[in-house]
């Protein structure tokens, strides 16, 4: 069978003339007649070329990959009980899912609180993320959630200012800052700024840290969309020379004469793109302590969908450099620009990356090393998709990375908005009435929690927001009937594969093999058996050890560090 779906895709405004009678391989259709105008992605190349290669319309739609993977997360399922409870009395009275915890504690001193262990990776200079940035960045600040301003805003922004090539003011960049931290409720939630090749060479979290007041920052090296750097469409001549001028690779040349004579006619966008990284271990390290230097309290790594190795270099350099947090992203997720067929193609899906990154951290944290808490994104979106990626990397793993559901929401709520405010409420909608607290179900909660000051919560942000208290209520039920009352109780054998490939793939148990040792006990009548409680508490003793030993070992080192430093100043 084939995973792929080529050569015709919504995502690309490209259908076969004979949908049911195509080519597997190549995805044209099995007859390819002379009258066809070239409906499908290779007869749109045929006269639109490159522009073929990315999901259309850009600026107004985010894309993620459509392939099926062999082994994905629905090969995984959740376990259940019915003893015991870890976290509260095992009563039935206390044992309820309001009562489950769902908060987290994110960096080396734990400092992050999220009150729901959510994170949006990056979204930074694309179009879509601008328009949507009031609904993402209140809806996370009153959720209590992360947020990440992604890579070359500070670049785009054609009201930035430079001196020697470094930026001094960007209003788009302190707009977003402050956005989030206008919202932000009790010390919960985090904005994270970002960087790449261009944010470096131009200075962008030296701005962020010390003239907007930023204490999370993240060095880029990829995500699980593609494997090059960030693009944009530029639909100003002016704009894409501005920008070819700051550093950017801009296609076509925006200066060529021939170029500029037919942009608008031929031809309506250029492309912007990002220069690829290159990774060594003394960079790296050095990059770490230079942001440390600049004052930034937590130093954040996010990773693509590389080969196996470069995941290995992530977790090891992570470790060395003393990162707080290290995301990684699997294949197949995005919301912006990327090459469609790249995004489909290319990279180490979710599961198999997640499955990955648990063996290198689990590794390195078993010899005592340090390790960052792990942040896993790519394609996930249901309270399910958090219980699982969450219980496959316990008790490494901290949160999980959306960004295109959030974004999804933010969307509806904001459009939403617009039509209660023209009275042209979509027919669709029309059975749950026509005013803000008939439709938004947790409109009249927004406004008693969080509309102070002449304020208002933006109808986007309270689409985010009601989308994240789904998430939290869907994610306690789970939790609850798994009988762990709070995220760092869950371990390993919450989950099960449903198939021997997902077993192989994970190390976690296939379904047969699962509670075997367990059930034969408990049909033999030998001893006790053991309940959800104290099997819990056994694992997460367990790993308790693991990440103590880390601590125990490490810690001597950094005195010794210290004073071998104290005794050179002396000299």
């Amino acid at each position: 069978m084939s995973f792929s779906k080529p050569n015709a895709s919504i995502a690309t405004r490209t259908k076969n003339r004979t949908p049911n009678d195509r080519t597997h391989a190549s995805g044209m259709c099995s007859v390819c007649v002379d009258e066809c105008p070239g409906l499908c992605e290779i007869g749109k190349s045929a006269f639109r070329a490159a522009e073929n290669l990315y999901p259309q319309p850009f600026g107004t739609i985010t894309a993620g990959a459509d392939k099926e993977y062999p082994v994905d997360f629905s090969h995984l399922n959740i376990m259940g009980t019915a003893v015991g409870a870890l976290g509260i009395e095992d009563d039935s009275d206390r044992a309820i899912f309001e009562n489950v915890n769902t908060e987290t504690r994110l960096g080396k001193d734990k400092g992050i609180k999220l009150k729901l262990p959510i994170m949006i990776p990056g979204l930074g200079s694309t179009k879509v993320a601008k328009t949507h940035w009031d609904g993402l960045a209140v809806g996370s600040a009153i959720s209590g959630t992360a947020l990440t301003i992604g890579e070359n805003v500070g670049g785009m922004d054609p009201n930035s200012k430079f001196e020697k090539g470094k930026i001094t003011y960007c209003p788009d960049l302190e707009y977003r800052v402050k956005t989030f931290k206008d919202w932000q409720q009790d010390g919960y939630g985090m904005i994270v700024m970002q960087e790449n090749v261009e944010d470096s060479r131009l200075g962008i979290l030296d701005y962020g840290i010390n003239k907007l007041g930023v204490e999370a920052v993240e060095m880029k090296w990829g995500q699980g969309a593609k494997d090059i750097g960030g693009e944009v469409k530029i639909d100003n001549l002016e704009k894409a020379r501005m920008l070819r001028d700051r550093g950017y690779i801009v296609l076509p040349d925006p200066y060529e004469e021939a170029v500029a004579s037919v942009f608008g006619k031929s031809f309506k966008e250029f492309e912007r793109h990002s220069r690829v990284g290159m990774v060594t271990e003394e960079g790296f390290v050095k990059r770490v302590e230079e942001l440390r230097k600049m004052g930034a309290k937590y130093v954040f790594l996010k990773t693509g969908a590389y080969r196996p190795a470069d995941l290995a270099r992530a977790v090891y350099f992570s470790s060395i450099a003393g990162v707080d947090v290290l995301t990684v992203d699997g294949a197949g997720g995005g919301t912006g620009m990327s090459p469609w067929h790249m995004m489909n193609e290319w990279g180490v899906p979710t599961l198999y990356i997640s499955a990955l990154t648990y063996n290198y951290v689990h590794k390195l944290a078993s010899k005592g090393k340090h390790v960052p808490d792990v942040i896993l994104a790519g394609g996930f979106a249901f309270e399910d998709d958090m219980f699982k990626a969450l219980a496959l990397g316990a008790p490494y793993v901290k949160a999980v990375g959306m960004a295109r559901p959030p974004m999804c929401a933010a969307h509806v709520g904001k459009l939403l908005g617009e039509q209660i405010k023209k009275n042209e409420i979509d027919r669709t909608i029309e059975p749950y009435g026509k005013k803000m607290d008939e439709i938004f179900v947790l409109a009249s909660k927004v406004e008693r929690l969080f509309n102070t000051n002449g304020r208002t919560v933006p109808p986007g942000a309270i689409g985010v927001y009601s989308y994240y208290q789904r998430l939290s209520q869907g994610l306690r039920q789970l939790m609850c009937g798994a009988r762990k009352f709070a995220l760092p109780y869950l371990t390993r054998d919450d989950v099960v594969c449903l198939t021997r490939e997902a077993a192989e793939v994970t190390g976690l148990k296939y379904i047969m093999d699962a509670d075997a040792e367990e059930a034969e006990k408990i049909l033999s009548g030998k001893g006790r058996t053991k309940t959800a409680k104290t099997k819990s508490k056994a694992k997460a003793k367990a790993s308790a050890k693991v990440q103590a030993k880390a601590k125990t070992k490490t810690a001597p080192k950094k005195a010794a560090g210290k004073a071998k430093a104290k005794a050179k100043k002396r000299k």
